[in-house]
């Protein structure tokens, strides 16, 4: 008797995991052809992911769509039998998981990044820094006592928190985080306060792009970025989707609540390895690897067996 598939969940990564010439050969599959025609008609030009600048592919408006073009493409290249208990995205990368989920067509998750993108890269008021060496509750508190906008945005694992508000809020956000014992604080290069009040104008705006599109109740759970909970009907997911820009991204929780229903391997689909390296810190007993290409998507189910039954 054969040993039963390893649990998988899906993780999609979100803007910084972008990478110069990390489509390269995705246009050569059906889908990377109609996706990138896609991109074309909504005047979003994607070369710089298959092209070898880095600072290309560094703007909003071109890494979102750039990056779901690739997630979208290589996990539509994943094995069909895989045993996948949940999805989850990092951000943008949410729109990749719905579509895994098949909550939304491949094209309709593209042109939803194409404008996500164009809609935060517009809020230009504002940045962000990363927190290293002091807990979510410590950061919260000092966020709450300093003065001007300043919140936390990622809850990306064990001692890493990014912060995003006010430029000045922020560097004293900063400040006081290194007396209060951080590790380091990290400026981030980014064109505005994510996932923060500051986003307010997008986020309105994208519940009106999202009124406009058809989403179905997904087939897999989908952990929602707001409150990691998993997601089972069009009606939630529109409701967190709507939420997203202007709430913190609980990606520690996320990973657990993924490991709780049962989650024996942690698949990163996408470039880089951001995920994969958040997830062995927040479960260190959880194999977590990633897939960043065709070839890596065929081999999964070679590398699944081969990491044993957990």
């Amino acid at each position: 008797m054969s040993a039963p598939a390893l649990r998988v969940a899906l993780c999609f990564p979100g803007q910084g995991s972008q990478a110069a010439a990390m489509a390269a050969g995705l246009d050569g599959t059906e889908l990377g052809a109609r996706l990138l025609a896609v991109a074309a008609a909504a005047g979003v030009d994607l070369a710089p992911a298959f092209a070898g600048d880095e600072e290309l592919i560094r703007p909003t408006e071109v890494a979102q769509p750039a990056l779901i073009f690739t997630e979208l493409v290589i996990a539509a290249a994943l094995p069909r039998d895989l045993a996948v208990v949940a999805v989850a995205g990092h951000s943008v990368g949410e729109l990749a998981a719905l579509a895994a989920a098949g909550a939304l067509d491949p094209e309709q998750a593209l042109r939803l990044a194409v404008e996500r993108g164009r809609l935060m890269a517009a809020m230009r008021e504002g940045t962000m820094a990363a927190v290293l060496g002091l807990e979510a509750d410590t950061v919260a508190r000092l966020c709450a006592q300093t003065e001007g906008t300043v919140v936390v945005a990622n809850l990306n694992g064990p001692g890493q928190v990014v912060v995003s508000g006010g430029v000045a809020a922020v560097g004293a956000l900063s400040a006081r985080a290194r007396e209060a014992g951080a590790r380091r604080v990290v400026p981030l290069k980014v064109s505005g306060a994510f996932h923060s009040p500051l986003m307010a104008g997008a986020a309105a705006e994208f519940v009106r792009v999202l009124d406009s599109v058809e989403l179905r109740s997904p087939s897999i759970p989908v952990i929602a970025n707001v409150d990691a909970a998993p997601l089972v009907s069009a009606a939630e997911l529109r409701e967190g989707l709507g939420r997203q820009m202007v709430s913190p991204v609980r990606w520690s929780e996320s990973v657990q609540r993924m490991v709780a229903m049962g989650a024996q391997v942690l698949v990163e689909v996408g470039p880089g390895s951001v995920l994969t390296g958040l997830a062995r810190r927040i479960a260190p007993d959880v194999t977590a690897f990633g897939v960043d290409s065709l070839a890596a998507a065929a081999g999964l189910a070679d590398r699944l067996s081969a990491a044993g039954p957990g």
